[in-house]
């Protein structure tokens, strides 16, 4: 069956030309901005939320926040708006389009990574995020998704603010849910659905787990039951899923996965450092 808006023309401007990924929350289609002839990218949120009049106000805010936000290792946001279509009402993302695929494709195709690659891989996460952090935004769903790999090396992160727009203002643990996949999901977001940067380094502090072991510490069918884990768990050391990985990416990792917020790293520039200490003491390539 044809996507109904494929070859749609949003605010007169991004044509809309083939679906490129599609999610619970939104589907991403590769278009055409028609005034500058250039390829973008442009995620259309699910029905549920278009017609949401208190997301589409989070949603202009926070898209307005992203677009800010210039950093090479961060997907630019173009613009942002809401018409209605024959297929229903549209709100949308217009992005920088990337080529390439995402760090899980990567983690689907090589299971994990040795040490020295995902410290490399984790530093230009943590470069956007401290970018992110000094702006005064936080990412909230930072998870292998959300970060993208170009075919010359490049890493980019996307969807800075959406996870806000999203959520619902509330501090309900459903609400809290919403702001992060559970699986990465800070104990803090679980229980007061509150987040700040250290919210962020929890998150990558897992990635990195799933970096050196190929997946992440907890796991499950129930996602209230995975969240269980974060708020009541300490992570354990990726050296206990994979024998011979270095004390010191284990002490990094439980550093900032650390329960409680306070105890973790202030931000992702305090994590970096902490990181490149790590490089060097391993004498990592």
């Amino acid at each position: 069956m044809a996507d109904p808006l494929v070859g749609t023309v949003l605010d007169g401007r991004y044509r809309v030309d083939r679906m490129l990924a599609r999610g619970g929350m939104s589907t991403v289609y590769a278009g055409t901005d028609l005034r500058l002839d250039r390829r973008v990218a442009v995620k259309v949120m699910a029905p549920s939320l278009a017609h949401d009049p208190a997301f589409t106000d989070r949603f202009v805010r926070e898209a307005r926040t992203a677009a800010r936000l210039s950093h090479p290792n961060a997907v630019a946001v173009f613009d942002q708006g809401a018409q209605d279509t024959p297929a229903g009402r549209v709100v949308f993302l217009v992005m920088e389009l990337v080529p390439g695929g995402t760090v899980r494709d990567l983690l689907r195709r090589r299971g994990r990574l040795r040490p020295e690659e995902a410290v490399s891989l984790l530093e230009p996460v943590l470069t956007a995020l401290a970018a992110a952090h000094r702006a005064g935004l936080v990412h909230r769903d930072v998870k292998p998704e959300n970060v993208l790999l170009t075919p010359d090396g490049a890493v980019k992160v996307v969807d800075f603010g959406l996870a806000r727009a999203v959520a619902a203002p509330s501090t309900s643990t459903q609400a809290g849910m919403v702001l992060g996949t559970v699986a990465y999901v800070a104990p803090e977001q679980v229980t007061r659905g509150a987040a700040d940067p250290r919210t962020d380094v929890y998150a990558a502090g897992i990635v990195l787990f799933e970096l050196l072991t190929g997946s992440p510490p907890y796991g499950g069918d129930a996602a209230i039951a995975v969240a269980y884990r974060h708020v009541h768990d300490d992570v354990p050391p990726p050296s206990s899923r994979v024998p011979g990985i270095a004390p010191a990416l284990d002490e990094l990792v439980q550093r900032a996965t650390r329960r409680e917020p306070g105890a973790r790293p202030a931000d992702a520039g305090a994590l970096l450092a902490e990181l490149a200490l790590v490089r060097t003491d391993l004498a990592l390539p």
